[in-house]
């Protein structure tokens, strides 16, 4: 048990790490000044469905398994047996064709079999959560499938290399204790989420500034040309290097820089600081409304879905 606790664990940093792609590699820095969602709760599988985005909204994953028409006994079981796994534990329709869920659909979706298994050889029934994420990862994949999207294995080695440094999967699977099969189908979902949450979402994210560097004590006062191509660099056309002023006057870098000092080669630590609160600010917005975009389109799916789950009664 203690074992497949630590496989467990290994394979939720998995998931955590993998969420994080071009969107929602920079969550934990919006989250610093901005209210978007994380995990909501759910089971391990879970960063599939939110890998893109970062995030799904919480009222609709409650919608989505408190709306079923009713549900599938599993006897009082709180355990299967091998021979078991294979069995139907819920059910989910959308449009119009339902689909079963056997309790290996769940495990192997995160895992393996052999390292579910409990040490009398037994296997716990998956959570109400995980069977409702492998449902909603399965719609939002069909979806992606429905527009005609698919990944290629190029395409899934770049998507590893960019998540990891590396598109070697024995060496990703490795690092989380996981089999390599797992981490190679795990990324693959999440490459094809992420073309899809780019063909939906409309909103283009800028590229995440990277805050000034501060300068030596004493020396926050004193200009810099470093600084000034800093603060001129952000401010892209607003900026007209050759007048070595401004190009215009109802910019939000000018509203926010007007008061400093600035030419082609002389700005202050305090004008790169306010210069990157505006990219920042730029950034953030971006970031919300890709995420809102992304999350509208999967309500979109899962709202057209009901699902029955197992129950022990």
């Amino acid at each position: 048990m203690a074992a497949n606790a630590k496989k467990n664990a290994g394979e939720k940093d998995l998931a955590k790490d993998a969420a994080s792609d071009k969107d929602a590699s920079s969550a934990t820095a919006v989250t610093k000044k901005t209210t978007a969602a994380g995990r909501q709760g759910l089971g391990t599988p879970a960063w599939v469905a939110i890998s893109v985005a970062a995030l799904v909204v919480g009222v609709l994953c409650g919608h989505f398994l408190l709306g079923n028409a009713g549900t599938v006994s599993l006897g009082g079981k709180t355990t299967l047996s091998a021979d078991e796994l294979d069995s139907t534990i819920a059910t989910y329709t959308y449009q119009g064709a339902t689909s079963n869920i056997s309790a290996r659909d769940v495990i192997t979706q995160s895992s393996t079999v052999d390292a579910a298994a409990n040490s009398d050889g037994t296997y716990a029934v998956p959570s109400p959560s995980d069977v409702v994420v492998y449902a909603q990862d399965a719609i939002i994949l069909q979806g992606a499938k429905d527009k005609g999207l698919s990944v290629t294995d190029d395409e899934v080695s770049a998507y590893a290399t960019q998540m990891f440094g590396t598109d070697d999967y024995a060496t990703i699977a490795s690092s989380y204790s996981i089999d390599e099969d797992t981490a190679k189908t795990t990324l693959t979902s999440s490459a094809l989420m992420s073309k899809l949450r780019d063909a939906v979402v409309t909103t283009t994210l800028p590229d995440q500034p990277t805050a000034p560097t501060a300068p030596a004590d004493g020396a926050e006062d004193t200009p810099t040309a470093d600084y000034a191509s800093y603060v001129i660099s952000l401010a892209g056309d607003e900026w007209d290097a050759g007048s070595n002023t401004w190009a215009s006057t109802d910019g939000d870098y000018y509203a926010a820089l007007s008061s400093y000092e600035i030419t082609n080669d002389s700005a202050t630590y305090a004008a790169a600081q306010a210069a990157y609160s505006v990219a920042y600010t730029a950034y953030s917005t971006a970031y919300t409304q890709r995420a809102t975009e992304w999350s509208t389109y999967v309500n979109s799916l899962l709202s057209q879905a009901t699902m029955q789950i197992g129950s022990l009664v």
